[in-house]
């Protein structure tokens, strides 16, 4: 659907520059932008690309030069990326999720549906289920027994919901997803190499072999309002009390969020982050992509881990963290400084003996 840089910059609260009658289909990256593109210029190093493509319009930085790059219209923003995150709204022509309830989809007569929910192909919606109000549920999906889903859930391909899970409203979850499954266990009859491992710190077992009994989860899962979570993401049901996500948290692919974690509001996991069980995560967290986080430990509001962090103790609020084990960025690039510099002082050393030895033998 084409809209005209008029209304695009209505919806982005700013002035159009130009002529705003001009009609685009889509974005691009500058140089690769058509005439009926926006080209997203965030940045004087990326509208270097304009001259490459055909843009007519583009998305700029407040103060640029729009002129200057042969367009015909532009809108600025101060912030662009805020900008872009209106734009692309605008113009997702989203997953083409049919209307209506699918005759291929399973609903049990038991299950509560709201208002305009469209159900997808071969999606088995449980005894018990509640959907909210405007929710779509896509193909090859399952909703659990007892489970609730907010107004406006998104359910993409292939997601599953465990029994007894509740979820606030804009819930939307990527194709794989997995939300409720049992989490990670398990018990030994008599006290196994695990524990005695953690009791010694690493020394030496003598535990006999036994096998392993699962620890059932009869927690659920509670997600507040507006979370996203990615592809492939799980988070698994507390043993007890519920696994919890507050509001506004955003988890990206290939997460794991352990049985008996809380995570507090608007916090941002990036890809492959693992958090174990029974962790406290605060308000605003960031984890960057493949940090890992011990069990029962507790991670403070507005904390920030830097990518392949590993956190195995507690990290108290506000503080920035990077590496294995994680801890204060600014100690861990001094300690890499320091080891990066250990071959030439090994050498340094080395030829000091050397002249030690040599002066000896003279004397």
């Amino acid at each position: 659907m084409p809209y005209s840089m008029n209304e695009i910059a209505r919806a982005l609260g700013a002035e159009v520059l130009g002529k705003g009658t001009l009609e685009i289909d889509s974005v691009a990256e500058p140089a690769e932008a058509g005439p009926r593109d926006l080209a997203i210029a965030m940045k004087p190093e990326f509208a270097a690309g304009l001259p490459k493509g055909q843009a007519r319009a583009a998305l700029l930085w407040e103060g640029a030069d729009w002129q200057d790059f042969g367009l015909e219209a532009a809108v600025m923003v101060p912030r662009p990326r805020m900008g872009l995150a209106s734009v692309t709204s605008m113009l997702d022509p989203g997953w083409g999720y049919e209307p209506g309830i699918s005759p291929l989809a399973q609903v049990s007569p038991e299950a509560e549906l709201g208002e305009g929910v469209s159900v997808g192909a071969f999606t088995v919606i449980a005894k018990g289920a509640k959907i909210g109000a405007g929710s779509v549920i896509g193909p090859q999906c399952y909703v659990g027994w007892d489970a609730s889903l907010g107004a406006g859930a998104l359910l993409h391909a292939g997601v599953k919901i465990g029994p007894r899970a509740k979820i606030g409203a804009r819930f939307t979850a990527h194709p794989g997803a997995v939300i409720g499954g049992d989490g990670f266990s398990f018990v030994t009859p008599e006290a196994g190499s695990v524990e005695m491992a953690r009791s010694s710190l690493g020394g030496e077992t003598d535990a006999k072999a036994q096998a392993w009994v699962r620890i059932h989860s009869l927690g659920a899962v509670e997600i507040g309002a507006d979370v996203e979570i990615g592809c492939n993401t799980t988070v698994d049901a507390g043993t007890i009390r519920a696994t919890r996500i507050a509001d506004g948290c955003k988890i990206d692919n290939q997460c794991q969020i352990g049985h008996n974690v809380t995570v507090g509001r608007d916090c941002l996991m990036a890809s492959g982050v693992a958090v174990a069980g029974s962790t406290r995560i605060g308000n605003n967290v960031v984890l960057g992509g493949r940090v890992g986080v011990s069990d029962n430990v507790f991670v403070g509001d507005g904390v920030v881990a830097a990518g392949a962090s590993v956190i195995l103790s507690n990290v108290p609020a506000g503080r920035v963290v990077m590496g294995y084990p994680a801890v204060k960025m600014d100690s861990h690039i001094e300690s890499y400084k320091a080891l990066r510099r250990l071959p030439r002082l090994l050498k340094q050393v080395a030829d000091l003996q050397k002249a030690v030895f040599k002066s000896g033998q003279n004397d």
